[in-house]
């Protein structure tokens, strides 16, 4: 009798284990608290090593809460085991998080290869190759989804940025065009309005930008750029209007400062561009006894973009 007992209880065991593990992963897809789901999804794995779903679930909710590392080792597990295309997906966007780009790459080009009709994987492999500078990878992949969805105004904004890239811009603009004709909202006039200001076309930029603005009064960019545009235009007292909303929303925004700094030079208000370059100097934190040069702004708008005419004011001011 104690033998077939015992065979009893180990023929049992595992069928308790599954009903225990089925019961906790329901739990675990109710609660909306992530650390919990993350515990109870960790239990069924231990009960169920092989419960790929869990495995799945659990790396959404690391990548949740930024466990970027984490969320790729639980796809990965699937992957090694069970492939399938919405793994390589979402550890692709985990990649993509951690800006390793080529692996990002590499994974979502397994999804799309998986499932030719996965058009997410598409996009965000067209995206991929974009921050990896192959521009025209990306305007390849873009031209497959437009033949799917034509009407979709963020393809073509992100085919134009791809030509203007590329220097092709004729065929940006005409990209930037259409995505307002589909959809005329503060993005996609703010888009095209960029662009112009970044070829120098900067009455065309204000134009656009009036539009973002009046469309979403809140579109603090678009109000730093017009402002932008306006000093280059010569319209100094709208760019101060523009800069100093921009400085409303978050005064600690040192490009803003240093276009107030341009702006107040060249109405010859020497004092409010002095001003307003140690405004900068103390956002940035830099030492006093530390020179500023047109090097310290190598990531901002002025110097990108408008290199000559940055210089020329700004070592002029600091001559004051």
């Amino acid at each position: 009798m104690k033998k077939i007992y015992l065979l009893c209880l180990i023929v049992l065991m595992p069928v308790l284990t599954f009903g225990q593990a089925k019961k906790i992963y329901r739990k675990a897809l109710r609660t909306d608290n992530v650390q919990e789901k993350i515990e109870l999804l960790t239990q069924v794995i231990a009960l169920e090593p092989k419960h790929y779903d869990a495995y799945f679930h659990r790396g959404i909710a690391k990548n949740d809460i930024g466990d970027y590392f984490g969320a790729i080792m639980d796809y990965s597990k699937i992957i090694v085991f069970n492939p399938d295309p919405n793994s390589y997906f979402n550890r692709g966007n985990s990649k993509f998080s951690l800006q390793d780009y080529e692996g990002a790459k590499l994974d979502y080009e397994h999804a799309f290869k998986l499932d030719p009709e996965f058009y997410d994987a598409l996009y965000n492999l067209a995206l991929t190759k974009y921050f990896l500078e192959d521009y025209q990878g990306s305007i390849t992949d873009i031209n497959t989804l437009i033949k799917v969805a034509p009407k979709h105004s963020e393809l073509y904004l992100h085919r134009a940025n791809a030509y203007l890239k590329l220097k092709k811009y004729e065929f940006a603009m005409t990209d930037f065009t259409t995505a307002i004709l589909i959809n005329p909202n503060t993005n996609t006039y703010y888009s095209r309005g960029l662009a112009l200001l970044q070829i120098n076309y900067f009455e065309a930029a204000k134009n656009d930008f009036d539009k973002s603005i009046t469309i979403d009064t809140n579109n603090v960019s678009a109000h730093f750029y017009r402002g932008a545009a306006h000093l280059l235009l010569g319209k100094y007292k709208e760019a101060i209007s523009d800069f100093t909303t921009t400085l409303n929303n978050n005064p600690l925004d040192y490009e803003a400062l240093l276009g107030l700094a341009l702006t107040y030079y060249k109405l010859n208000d020497l004092k409010n561009a002095k001003l307003n370059l140690e405004k900068v100097r103390s956002v940035l934190a830099v030492d006093s006894e530390k020179p500023i040069t047109v090097e310290s702004f190598t990531d901002t708008f002025w110097y990108i973009h408008q290199f000559y005419f940055f210089k020329e004011n700004l070592d002029r001011i600091l001559k004051i």
